[in-house]
């Protein structure tokens, strides 16, 4: 563990391949670097929740870029109802231009300090799955999905099935289609008003078999089966709401080439009654999650792992 402790918090842009600018943040550590970190947010949640935790990774060495989709936080320009983005562009534009600003920042720091550099995606939720769309995500030398799914209702059980059959079904396209987009009060607190065609993309690919890896038109954007690299996948054992075991399962299986491992957090484990699909970057139970999200990936690929004193 280092024992840096302070960070710079600095403001950028990322340009994406069709022009766009979109707001971001780094968050870095006062001395050389460890590795480099892109945190790619949920579905509708907005960069700021994962604050803390791209301050704690900043403390341990890593420089972080956070960042929020085109139609989401800093970078809903004008009414959400006005954005045309759809999950392809989150994904095929704003993800990949975030990852590339990632891969230039760990070639700078590669160059500076004389020594490789790994770089790190984190994503939670849709950041996790739909990172395989993203042009030139082969770039990261490991992937830490965080309740990242294959977000199929046949996944869910019981009760939880039955609402998320309707959730896809009617919910979602209806509420978008009447409202010119996806309410916020519909996904959940942590949650903004999803742009229209978002929300679309996804109450289809939740209707699908398989979700998004069964859809036609997307066959010759998922790379997810080319990635080599480790992939640890973690589902929360009380998230029911957006990321059930079997979900998250499917999702491990599209990484046919990687080496996977699949990890469930207990909330019992920790002396908790409950975290949920959200509680994992909740800055107060940070300190007890985080270092066991980042141990068993770290450990996984050797240039992620300590190499300052």
């Amino acid at each position: 563990m280092r024992n840096e402790t302070e960070i710079s918090t600095t403001p950028t842009q990322l340009r994406c391949s069709d022009g766009r600018l979109l707001q971001a943040t780094w968050h870095e550590p006062a001395g050389p670097l460890r590795a480099v970190a892109v945190v790619s947010p949920a579905m509708a949640v907005a960069s700021p929740y994962y604050r803390g935790f791209a301050e704690w990774l900043a403390r341990r060495g890593y420089a972080v870029l956070s960042y929020d989709y085109r139609g989401i936080g800093t970078n809903l320009q004008g009414r959400v109802r006005d954005e045309a983005a759809g999950l392809r562009d989150w994904a095929g534009l704003d993800m990949a231009a975030a990852l590339r600003a990632a891969d230039k920042r760990r070639q700078q720091a590669q160059q500076s300090q004389g020594q490789a550099l790994g770089l790190l995606a984190i994503g939670h939720s849709f950041g996790g799955n739909a990172v395989g769309m993203a042009p030139g995500f082969e770039c990261a030398d490991a992937l830490l999905g965080v309740a990242a799914q294959a977000a199929d209702w046949r996944f869910w059980s019981g009760l939880q099935r039955a609402k998320a059959m309707l959730f896809f079904h009617a919910l979602l396209p209806g509420l978008s289609h009447l409202l010119g987009h996806g309410p916020a009060w519909l996904l959940g607190a942590r949650a903004q008003a999803l742009p229209k065609a978002a929300a679309l993309d996804w109450a289809r690919w939740g209707r699908r078999r398989g979700y998004m890896f069964s859809d036609p038109s997307l066959q010759g954007q998922l790379g997810h089966h080319r990635y080599t690299g480790p992939v640890h996948l973690w589902n929360v054992s009380d998230d029911s709401l957006f990321g059930p075991a079997p979900a998250v399962d499917h999702l491990a299986r599209q990484f046919r080439s990687a080496a996977v491992q699949r990890h469930t957090l207990d909330p019992r484990s920790l002396g908790l009654r409950a975290i949920g699909h959200f509680g994992m970057f909740r800055r107060e139970l940070g300190e007890r999650i985080w270092p066991l999200l980042l141990a068993p990936i770290e450990q996984a690929t050797p240039v992620l792992r300590e190499r300052l004193s």
